[in-house]
């Protein structure tokens, strides 16, 4: 080795160690105290390091160390003790045991955002992580694939309508609730994500991010807003979804950028590519989301989570039964704590029948004999507090009267005094369920419950078969090749009188939301068979100019 004037280098003897070297970091780097003293004193200590939990006693010490004896205090605000990466099963990673993973092949199948993701949601950085390649697989399935199908659906109809976002941005009057509730949480999850990340909790503001995208934006905006994007004239209504989505998907870009790079540079760039709103090059040059805390609504979002919450049920229900959604059914009844959760109930309830697939919600008071709740420890959570006491608290809760269970769910705690002493006790300290009715299936989850009457009528039937024709025109349309806004003329042939009367019954709704001008039946056999459960028909599909 030879210096820029070519004369020989030698090692530095005065060296303690390569640790001790790795530790005068914070000075080696400026040359401090020789120069660079400004930049030296704006940047130490540092905000943040990151450390091997199996390092700790080299670098981490030695910053500590050299901090203390040249200044009295530390070199860094912040540190993360990195826990280890080990298998599926939670051994350590070793080339001799044969459990070791390769991580150019595993950022060559995956990609380096689905592993960063995987990698950052399942467990905090201070955690031992256990690898497993399908988690991977789950992220690139679940959240990004739910994010592109959500980009996919937005650009298909933005492109026909030629969207874009030359309108100016609309106030919030001119939205509709679903658009205020979706900009409510999208600026909650801004705030929370924004605090997390300030406090180093990435995996928390993964996991919010995550949840917002496939619970909020795509499994409840998007579905239930469908119809805005493709039925229609381009007016102020499409308008206002469009902007609410295309807003939803920017921010998501931004605030995911720093965990899943190169995808959000991509999104965020075909976003900005039509409406040309931001100056940045990149989504990593633009600025960090702010939250508008006007637009927050608290109470808004309480109402939806109602919705959500009830509507979930009520599917579960559905599955657990074999009864699909498509299958209209007469009657849900809710029992309600007090006057908030009816009024938050009553405020949902169009939104939480149009979801299921019900016509009528009912509601009932706690002290009602229609429902009885039952209750029993939960083992894990208890185990942990009481472990000794487990046996009395068990037979203490096996006298529990509905009453008790009432004050549980509403309060969500209760005290329990056992041998002079008083446990306070939690809700997650208990798993409560309702027990079924005939002709009825029950559900519960946290202090909400469900009881879904799941008896079918004909005039139900005729129903569903209605939809599940119009599931079937909506298939052979698609494979037709068909664009959305063509119209058709149907022509039907069956035997079955049943189904006949099914789909004249319905007409209407068929033709409606099939883009039909006529529905017809034909004199005979010839078209395309189409099979619907225990029934089938005969379809001619032609497209009307």
């Amino acid at each position: 080795l030879v210096s820029a004037s070519g004369q020989k280098m030698f090692r530095e003897k005065d060296l303690i160690d390569v640790w001790f070297d790795s530790g005068a970091m914070p000075y080696a780097q400026w040359h401090y105290p020789f120069e660079n003293e400004e930049i030296f004193d704006s940047n130490f200590p540092a905000d943040f390091i990151a450390e091997g939990v199996d390092q700790t006693r080299g670098w981490f010490f030695t910053l500590h160390a050299i901090a203390g004896m040249l200044f009295d205090k530390v070199a860094f605000k912040n540190v993360i003790a990195n826990g280890l990466v080990q298998d599926k099963h939670g051994n350590k990673m070793a080339k001799s045991k044969g459990n070791a993973v390769n991580p150019f092949e595993t950022l060559k199948q995956y990609g380096p955002d689905a592993t960063r993701w995987y990698m950052i949601s399942n467990a905090s950085p201070w955690e031992n992580l256990k690898f497993d390649s399908n988690g991977i697989a789950e992220v690139q399935r679940k959240f990004f694939g739910t994010l592109f199908h959500t980009y996919n659906f937005f650009a298909l109809y933005a492109n026909l309508d030629g969207f874009t976002f030359k309108e100016a941005p609309l106030a919030a009057e001119d939205k509709t609730e679903s658009d205020r509730w979706i900009i409510s949480r999208m600026n909650s999850l801004i705030q929370n994500v924004d605090e997390l990340l300030a406090s180093y909790e990435a995996t928390q503001a993964c996991r919010a991010i995550q949840e917002f995208v496939m619970d909020d934006l795509s499994n409840w905006y998007v579905r239930l807003n469908r119809k805005r994007f493709w039925v229609g004239a381009y007016n102020q209504d499409k308008i206002a979804a469009y902007q609410t989505l295309y807003t939803c998907m920017k921010v998501v870009a931004k605030l995911s950028a720093p965990i899943a790079p190169f995808y959000m540079e991509r999104l965020y760039a075909d976003l900005n590519a039509i409406s040309g709103l931001e100056e940045a090059e990149s989504v990593h040059l633009s600025d960090f989301p702010v939250a508008d805390e006007a637009s927050i609504d608290l109470e808004l979002e309480k109402r939806m989570k109602v919705a959500q919450q009830a509507s979930s049920l009520v599917h579960s229900l559905r599955k657990k039964q074999k009864i699909k959604v498509r299958q209209p059914l007469t009657k849900v009844m809710v029992p309600v704590l007090d006057q908030v959760a009816e009024n938050r109930l009553k405020a949902v309830e169009d939104l939480i029948l149009s979801e299921t697939n019900v016509k009528k919600m009912e509601y009932i008071g706690e002290d009602s004999d229609v429902l009885v709740k039952k209750i029993k420890p939960n083992f894990r959570e208890l185990g942990k507090k009481h472990g000794k006491k487990m046996k009395l608290i068990t037979n203490a809760v096996s006298g529990f009267s509905q009453a008790d269970i009432k004050q549980l769910e509403s309060e969500g705690k209760y005290d329990l005094e056992l041998e002079g002493e008083v446990l306070e006790l939690s809700i997650t300290d208990f798993e409560i369920s309702s027990q079924d009715i005939p002709g009825w299936l029950v559900a519960s989850e946290n202090s909400m419950t469900v009881a879904l009457d799941i008896t079918l009528t004909d005039e139900l039937k005729k129903e569903g078969l209605a939809r599940e024709f119009v599931n079937r025109i909506q298939n052979l349309r698609k494979d037709n090749g068909l664009e959305v806004q063509d119209k058709v003329a149907i022509e039907f042939y069956t035997q079955d009188g049943f189904v006949t009367e099914a789909l004249s019954a319905n007409s209407s709704y068929i033709q409606r939301e099939t883009q039909a001008l006529t529905l017809s039946e034909a004199a005979q056999d010839g078209g395309e068979k189409l099979e619907m459960d225990d029934y089938s028909v005969s379809v001619n599909l032609k497209v009307v100019k």
